[in-house]
């Protein structure tokens, strides 16, 4: 008795994969149905078997838009039925997408992240006041710690001074400014990578002693 094998390697390639080789095989079926309307009760026959296999969405109108976006690109495009959903194409499937634009606004300091930029940004627009002074102090304790989780070394204030002046574009300049940043100790407590360092930076500034916000 001789059995007539289909072999994978004849087969045509499975389109949606998921949904398997017999459902491929009603599609293909369904092209060769010449009379519209036999066509497209079969068509909503196999959108049905799509949809019973995921049966907490099948009614979801998102759900069954996709459904029948599906059953036109497993049928290659050639499928000529009514669909509730406008018809997809080839050219929007295949079409590739905008690249999107790295945010990097300054990418000579990346160990600051973008965050920073943008709250110095705001600062440079607010009002002179004890409220921007208040975040402009607290942008630069931020930055220190942020140098410090990169660096893992100590860091002298003026250097996160330079830093901030050079960010806002030359607007904020703490260097002259009777307060001084939080120690390094305290801005890393709790750091297990910072424990092997020491415990308190070297400044080379004389403590002013004002009260930190």
């Amino acid at each position: 008795m001789t059995y007539e094998l289909e072999y994978n390697s004849e087969r045509s390639k499975l389109i949606i994969p998921e949904y398997g080789r017999h459902l491929q095989k009603m599609v293909e079926h369904t092209l060769a149905i010449e009379d519209d309307k036999e066509r497209n009760k079969v068509a909503k026959s196999i959108i049905a078997i799509m949809g019973n296999m995921n049966p907490h969405l099948r009614d979801v109108p998102d759900f069954q838009h996709k459904l029948w976006d599906q059953i036109f690109i497993i049928s290659d495009f050639k499928l000529d039925v009514d669909s509730p959903f406008p018809k997809p194409t080839r050219e929007l499937l295949e079409a590739h997408p905008t690249p999107m634009g790295y945010p990097q606004n300054f990418p000579k300091y990346r160990f600051y992240g973008n965050n920073i930029k943008r709250m110095i940004d705001e600062a440079v627009k607010m009002e002179e006041g004890q409220l921007k002074e208040a975040l402009v102090l607290a942008i630069a304790n931020h930055m220190k710690k942020s140098y410090l989780n990169w660096n893992r070394e100590t860091v002298d204030d003026d250097v996160i001074f330079d830093h901030l002046k050079e960010l806002s574009g030359g607007t904020i300049n703490l260097k002259n400014s009777e307060e001084d940043l939080s120690e390094a100790s305290n801005l890393l407590k709790g750091n297990k990578k910072y424990k092997n360092t020491p415990k308190k930076a070297v400044s080379s500034r004389p403590a002013r002693g004002r009260k930190r916000f």
